[in-house]
């Protein structure tokens, strides 16, 4: 389960060198105005490329969302190995869900043919295949969305207090780090707020600490998955494999 943690570094490495580039332009700023090929960058343009690190953050925020459920699904159809009565509680719950598309508005022969085909499934007992947790829509992450899909599938975060803490301490609009990312992300996304304003009145510091706090969070999310696909916790309890024992 390395490669949840590899993709994640990956992608906030990309973040840290922006913020990198960033800290070297905010220390030119205190100099002079920095040029760039016989130019100087304006105070509007600093802001826009500050706004920037909010998309570029909430990126991450998604993406750590969706690799963590979709490594679940992967590891329930891994190898043919596991039945829809092998499944814990809450995730069989969720694979009804979308096998039988219960959520989808159908006609009655679409819906009668879909079930059907469940049925069919059941009764033969056949391995689950590849399929993906209804997430919802998109655009809609932060801590709060994270721990109920968590909650529903039956991973335990399990969050440390201090990253807790951390994570929810109010740093602007009243929200914390991971809920502002998705706020000023969504603003930007649906022409509330121009760059230029979101970008208003903040430094690198504040952006380097708002990245911070939403990286520890989801370094603790990525953690708390990793050990419940290797503990088998998407498994009904009775139907784990013992610890050692060749699967």
């Amino acid at each position: 389960m390395a490669i949840l943690s590899d993709s994640f570094d990956e992608r906030l490495q990309e973040i840290e060198a922006y913020l990198q580039l960033l800290e070297a332009l905010e220390r030119q700023v205190q100099l002079g105005p920095p040029i760039i090929g016989g130019a100087p960058i304006t105070a509007q343009q600093q802001k826009i490329l500050y706004s920037s690190v909010y998309l570029q953050l909430y990126n991450l925020v998604e993406a750590t969302a969706n690799w963590c459920i979709n490594a679940v699904t992967a590891a329930a159809a891994d190898g043919a190995r596991w039945t829809a009565a092998d499944l814990d509680s809450r995730l069989r719950r969720e694979w009804v869900r979308t096998t039988a598309r219960t959520h989808v508005d159908m006609g009655y022969d679409s819906r009668l043919t879909t079930a059907i085909a469940f049925c069919d499934g059941i009764i033969k007992a056949s391995p689950i295949g590849a399929w993906n947790v209804e997430k919802g829509g998109g655009g809609n992450w932060d801590d709060r969305e994270i721990e109920e899909i968590s909650e529903r599938i039956g991973c335990e975060l399990s969050i440390s207090r201090p990253i807790e803490a951390a994570a929810k301490r109010r740093i602007r609009e009243d929200m914390g780090s991971l809920r502002l990312v998705k706020y000023l992300r969504n603003r930007l996304a649906h022409g509330q707020i121009s760059f230029e304003e979101c970008g208003d009145g903040v430094t690198v510091p504040d952006l380097v600490d708002i990245k911070d706090r939403t990286a520890g969070y989801l370094r603790e999310v990525i953690a708390a998955f990793e050990r419940y696909i290797a503990d088998f916790g998407f498994i009904a309890p009775e139907r784990r494999p013992s610890p050692g024992k060749p699967i």
